[in-house]
């Protein structure tokens, strides 16, 4: 599959590289400015590059964008406050390991809720596909007898769960799985989550 993938990306870029070439050699031999052949060059040039790439340079900046916006890890409440706030409290929950969890949605736009215990809850939700191939992805660890969040992280890519049938689904330069630090921010919230386990019985 590799070997197909690297061979039909050389075989464009000759096309590219030809198409430009030639564009510019049409505008020589009529005699155009030096100014009007370059723009035929690029005229020849887009109508190469265009129909494959069109939304590459939007998606990375839409990507970048909401990823500065609205990314990142947050911590409300830890669990040394939660715990002064609710003395003696930790040590009365189970831990419900292995819990199957309940999901709203479908594969593709979907919220799953996991029981922790029965005080807390973590969600898992995925979004998309949004304008410019963008997904986004939100997790959260929530105190359910009060309804507060105690820790959230927020993602976004520009991969899908299931490649799209036909080419246009595996265009390999899309495929951006976190935003700078996302990654690192997931573990940080899982590793946060199974601070609320509870007491294993």
């Amino acid at each position: 599959m590799g070997l197909v993938i690297f061979g039909a990306l050389a075989v464009y870029v000759i096309v590219l590289v030809a198409v430009t070439w030639f564009a510019y050699r049409w505008a020589a031999k009529r005699g155009l400015s030096r100014g009007k052949r370059w723009l035929a060059a690029m005229g020849g040039f887009l109508a190469v590059y265009l129909p494959v790439f069109w939304d590459h340079i939007p998606t990375l900046v839409a990507h970048k964008y909401y990823c500065e916006k609205e990314a990142g890890f947050w911590v409300y409440k830890t669990l040394d406050q939660w715990n002064a706030e609710n003395l003696g409290v930790a040590a009365t929950l189970v831990a419900k390991k292995g819990s199957p969890s309940t999901r709203q949605g479908d594969m593709e736009n979907y919220t799953d809720t996991y029981s922790l215990n029965s005080r807390f809850i973590w969600i898992v939700k995925h979004n998309g596909q949004f304008l410019f191939n963008r997904w986004r992805h939100e997790q959260e660890v929530v105190d359910v007898k009060t309804g507060n969040v105690l820790a959230r992280y927020v993602d976004f890519s520009t991969s899908q769960i299931r490649r799209q049938a036909g080419w246009s689904g595996w265009k390999m330069w899309l495929d951006v799985r976190h935003c700078s630090g996302g990654e690192r921010d997931q573990n940080n919230l899982r590793q946060f989550k199974n601070n609320f386990p509870g007491v294993e019985k």
